[in-house]
């Protein structure tokens, strides 16, 4: 009787763990992405259009940062790794110091962490179109702030977005175990239907 109650639980349990995760839909009704043009490291246009029906992972980082975005770029390198052969997941790191990260020092940059440019976009561009981008379209913090180490304020969290460009999650970027369920979450989002963006 005892086994029977163990099978049965074991069951359960398997059921369980294959429900399908559902992923909140962040943000106001209707809130997605809003249209950007930014260069990447290799000084090619990247814009919305790059991540049409892909599921993809953003940041907000500077080369020269002191803190927390050389934690945060290993963390993206996990992501990097867990799905490069999957042309579906792409990675999008904006710099929030367009003065001195040019694309040739994205592309430096880029390079030391391994990162193919056709799967990981490093970007720069206008730095307040990049700030107002990460506060009203990724809902994060990215200014200029003079008591911050760097100069610069900005979050550290990686950011999951769908194939409609829609926010569906916030991960800190320094911690393994948050990053983690990211890659679980991106499982997730992969298994959802592919209904192509508006």
């Amino acid at each position: 009787m005892r086994n029977i109650w163990v099978v049965m639980g074991l069951v359960v349990l398997l059921a369980a763990c294959e429900q399908k995760k559902e992923l909140p839909i962040l943000g106001a009704a209707g809130h997605t992405v809003p249209a950007f043009r930014l260069v990447n490291q290799d000084s090619n246009a990247v814009s919305n259009d790059t991540f049409k029906g892909k599921i993809y992972v953003a940041d907000f980082f500077f080369t020269s940062c002191p803190t927390i975005c050389p934690k945060m770029q290993v963390q993206m390198q996990r992501v990097n790794e867990k799905f490069r052969d999957n042309p579906d997941v792409l990675l999008l790191s904006h710099s929030i110091d367009p003065r001195h990260d040019t694309p040739s020092v994205l592309k430096t940059y880029a390079e030391n962490l391994d990162a193919d440019s056709r799967k990981w976009h490093f970007v720069t561009g206008d730095k307040e179109k990049i700030f107002g981008l990460g506060q009203r379209g990724y809902m994060v913090t990215a200014k200029d702030d003079p008591t911050a180490p760097g100069g610069i304020l900005h979050s550290g969290a990686l950011i999951l977005v769908d194939r409609q460009q829609r926010i569906r999650g916030f991960y800190d970027g320094t911690q393994p175990n948050e990053v983690t369920n990211l890659l679980y979450d991106i499982e997730a989002l992969l298994k959802e239907p592919n209904t192509p963006p508006n």
